[in-house]
């Protein structure tokens, strides 16, 4: 496995502390809402990098947490004069819901904020106990001067960051770019005893605490979308670093952004998209197509084009599995070995989709049942790493093309191989025979360079052979 290290700005082998284990830690939602298209994007994707690691590592344990702290959350509670547990509980079943819509499989441990307090408070004290955090006016800071390596990751200068940035310059920070690790809670707020008052954490102490809980002082991958590099992921580093005098992270994954229609989603343009809301227009598998289309490093441009050129490219691969429904596949199928190394380099998903095209086509072209069968246990199996094709094709041609749900789907594959095997003979009498059958159960069929290729009949359109 080869993967992008933002740290040193190349591609690496992956290095594991264990041989034979991986600890994946992915920053997660912060839930006071429901989820957005740019949210929807970090999940699928170090899904898919999670199932890569599965198959060449016996032991995996990816976390991905949830920060169900915070001051939006805070505002959002009191709002509506509910607990902030309220609104949390709410939107992480939202999560949760959603995101299992996308085939993103749950991570092995999804820690919250608010159940690891004890193991913040005691990560801010060693801070102190060290020499590389304060106490001042009821908050406790990080003092950055006292990590050398601060802005490694980044690849900034202290003395940069400071020219115009917009940092909050409080009178009790011994230097501007000191950041918070505990502050004060009022009467209103929600806070948790400490040596240092009543208060509540800073959000970049959290991630550090429940990393060193669950997945010791050194993991192997650290993920999350580009904006957290600076400052969460650096200050991340600082406070592992310092607390605990090891290497917080051995490869540090980050992906690109999202734009719609081209534009940076915001409120103010009214362009953010709720996942929920895709939900109603396209199946989750389509959208989870979507969203793998474009290389995690590269932005993604989110458009109403996208997610039609994955319903119809899903379209096409389910078409092609029903022709072979009732074939069983056996079990212990390993997944095609073009496409599993392309997944290797980099999450390499454009070759890997490229691969998956071609076995497609072996399948649909495929001479014999024993042939068909073994044709599309490799589809199988190499598009479940992917998170793609584990539907039956009757139910995900419903999903994708609305129009079939009344269809006879298996019925009308098979009269479309039928008919192409008839055209291939030169019997364009049953070939003309057979489209007209089509056309009674409400499919036409298109003949294309790839193959015939059939879509349902507008349902005011279906003809009869004998009205055409």
């Amino acid at each position: 496995m080869q993967l992008f290290n933002t740290l040193t700005r190349r591609r690496e082998p992956l290095h594991t502390e264990l041989p034979d284990r991986v600890t994946l830690y992915v920053c997660g939602p912060t839930v006071y809402n429901y989820a957005h298209i740019g949210n929807a994007r970090p999940a699928v994707v170090f899904d898919l990098l999670s199932r890569v690691l599965r198959h060449d590592y016996e032991h995996v344990i990816y976390a991905r947490n949830f920060t169900d702290v915070d001051d939006k959350i805070n505002a959002a509670a009191a709002a509506t004069s509910v607990p902030i547990s309220t609104i949390t509980e709410r939107f992480i079943a939202a999560y949760h819901e959603d995101m299992q819509a996308l085939g993103v499989l749950p991570p092995d441990l999804e820690p919250r904020v608010t159940h690891h307090i004890p193991d913040i408070i005691e990560l801010i004290a060693t801070l102190i106990v060290r020499g590389h955090a304060y106490e001042a006016e009821g908050h406790v800071l990080f003092h950055v001067p006292s990590y050398s390596g601060y802005g490694e990751l980044s690849r900034r200068q202290p003395s940069d960051m400071l020219a115009g940035a917009r940092v909050e310059v409080a009178p009790y920070k011994r230097n501007p770019l000191d950041f918070v690790l505990w502050k004060p809670s009022s009467s209103e707020q929600p806070g948790w005893q400490s040596p240092w008052g009543r208060g509540r954490p800073g959000w970049h102490v959290e991630c550090t605490a429940m990393i060193g809980k669950h997945l010791g002082h050194t993991i192997d991958i650290h993920g999350g979308g580009q904006d957290l590099i600076f400052p969460h992921h650096e200050n991340e580093i600082a406070q592992g670093t310092c607390a605990h005098g090891a290497r917080y992270c051995h490869t540090w994954v980050h992906n690109s952004f999202v734009t719609v229609d081209g534009q940076k989603m915001s409120k103010s343009l009214g362009n953010v998209l709720l996942v929920r809301d895709l939900l109603a227009q396209a199946p989750g598998e389509a959208i989870r197509l979507a969203l793998l289309a474009t290389h995690y490093r590269r932005p993604l441009d989110w458009n109403a084009e996208r997610l039609a050129r994955a319903r119809r490219t899903l379209t096409h691969y389910y078409q092609t599995l029903a022709e072979v429904e009732e074939l069983a596949v056996a079990d212990g199928i390993q997944p095609d070995p073009a496409l599993l190394e392309a997944l290797r380099h980099d999450l390499n998903v454009a070759k890997a989709l490229a691969r998956l095209q071609q076995l497609v086509d072996e399948l649909k072209t495929a001479k014999s049942d024993s042939e068909r069968t073994y044709a599309k246990g490799g589809v199988l199996a190499s598009a479940k790493l992917l998170g793609l094709l584990q539907q039956t094709p009757t139910k995900a041609l419903e999903a994708l093309i609305p129009e079939c749900s009344d269809l006879p789907v298996v019925r009308i594959e098979a009269l479309v191989a039928e008919r192409e095997s008839a055209r291939q003979q030169r019997d364009f009498a049953r070939a003309d025979a057979l489209r007209d059958e089509l056309l009674e159960l409400g499919a036409e069929v298109r003949d294309t360079p790839e193959g015939p290729r059939w879509q349902p009949l507008p349902r005011d359109t279906v003809l009869h052979a004998d009205n055409r």
